[in-house]
């Protein structure tokens, strides 16, 4: 089977969990870059990324990197890409986005009709044709610029990965799936430890960590752009991909999940949310101030993304909303609390400096993801003998 490379952009900050992930379903990883992850694969490898990576954006194609720094040059080069390989006769194929940091070549605008050209005269020499229907299977091209090096790629998702397919309804300042999935895989929780997450809003943590603990594939109740592109990736693999991760699944276990909210109608929302994943079995919402929060149980995690405060009215609660939130978790002595927050002055009202920090973009806000550890819970056999 043809060998690609494949490119899976991510958060800005979160390369390594995305570089773990594509480890884990077995594939060679060739370049790590800033927000994204180069990993060489099979048609198959573009069914099982799209299926499985929790904390990828999407999964791209690349046809081709080179360097430069005039349109001519962009044209040419572009145009020596074996369109004719990828593209049927009757495709349906544009530039759907194009970006250019530090680049001589700045215009999206020019890039994507330069490029569109570029491709439509190669596909006329390859193809023998003065017109193209355009009627067929959509080929979505992503060109990516950054210092005079320009990427090509074909897109084989669609809409972004974080689309699950769950979250219909969102509450005031929802964080993406993905996002929620990759910062979850940077603490050491696993689904035998109790978790709950103060600020649920539309239920994105609570969900992303019982799909996690129920093995559920994050792609599994969606569909893929490249599952049209029959001409690339036989059909058959789409259907071995998701019985894959049919076959993964594990519904019946048991897990301590909890989202609460302040919102009654948020956490409506999250329920709805919670259902649609297949996972509202795993996940007890409730209607509760963070400053309440308590639990019997030991060892446990706080995970969450409490407000921001980007309107001013909500700024001047914010010292209140982190006080209450750092003697909550004073209260719970053994747990571990991980929190996402633009608020600056977090640390500060949580009553202590975090372990760790980590600067991770949500979008175009510049947040920090802090990170408190808990003591490790003690061995079995060192349980007993305490006994």
């Amino acid at each position: 089977m043809k060998k690609y490379e494949l490119v899976a952009p991510c958060h800005f900050g979160l390369e390594a969990v995305t570089k773990r992930e594509i480890y884990d379903l077995g594939y060679e990883i060739t370049r790590v870059e800033d927000g994204r992850v180069t990993f060489e694969g099979d048609a198959e490898a573009v069914c099982r990324a799209n299926m499985f990576l929790r904390s990828a954006e999407r999964i791209l194609l690349l046809l081709g990197r080179f360097r430069a720094l005039t349109y001519d040059e962009l044209f040419e080069n572009i145009k020596s890409i074996p369109w004719e390989d990828y593209i049927p006769e009757n495709g349906r194929f544009w530039v759907k986005k194009a970006s250019s940091i530090k680049s001589k070549l700045f215009s999206p605008s020019d890039i994507q009709s330069i490029a569109k050209k570029a491709m439509v005269e190669r596909m006329k020499q390859s193809c023998h044709l003065d017109w193209f229907p355009e009627d067929g299977a959509p080929y979505p091209v992503r060109i990516f610029l950054l210092k005079d090096e320009v990427m090509v790629t074909l897109d084989t998702s669609g809409d972004s990965l974080h689309k699950r397919g769950y979250r219909l309804a969102m509450g005031k300042a929802p964080i993406t799936e993905t996002l929620a999935a990759a910062l979850l895989m940077l603490t050491p929780w696993k689904k035998d430890r109790i978790l709950v997450d103060p600020f649920c809003g539309s239920g994105t943590f609570p969900i992303e960590a019982a799909l996690m603990a129920a093995n559920i594939a994050p792609g599994i109740h969606r569909s893929f752009t490249a599952q049209e592109w029959t001409n690339l990736i036989p059909e058959h693999l789409w259907r071995e991909a998701a019985e894959e991760a049919r076959e993964m699944e594990d519904t019946d276990i048991t897990a301590d999940i909890q989202g609460y909210d302040i919102d009654a109608e948020v956490l409506k929302a999250a329920r709805e949310n919670a259902k649609r994943a297949g996972v509202e079995h795993l996940i007890h919402f409730q209607q509760r101030k963070a400053e309440d929060l308590r639990h019997p149980k030991k060892y446990g995690f706080i995970v969450t993304n409490p407000p921001y405060g980007e309107r001013m009215e909500e700024k001047e609660a914010l010292p209140g909303i982190y006080s209450q939130l750092g003697q909550a978790y004073r209260r719970l002595d053994t747990w571990s609390l991980y929190m996402i927050t633009g608020y600056e002055d977090a640390e500060r009202y949580i009553g202590r400096k975090a372990d760790k920090n980590r600067k991770i973009y949500n979008g175009m806000l510049k947040t920090y993801f802090y990170q408190f550890p808990g003591p490790k819970p003690p061995k079995r056999g060192q349980k007993k003998m305490e006994q």
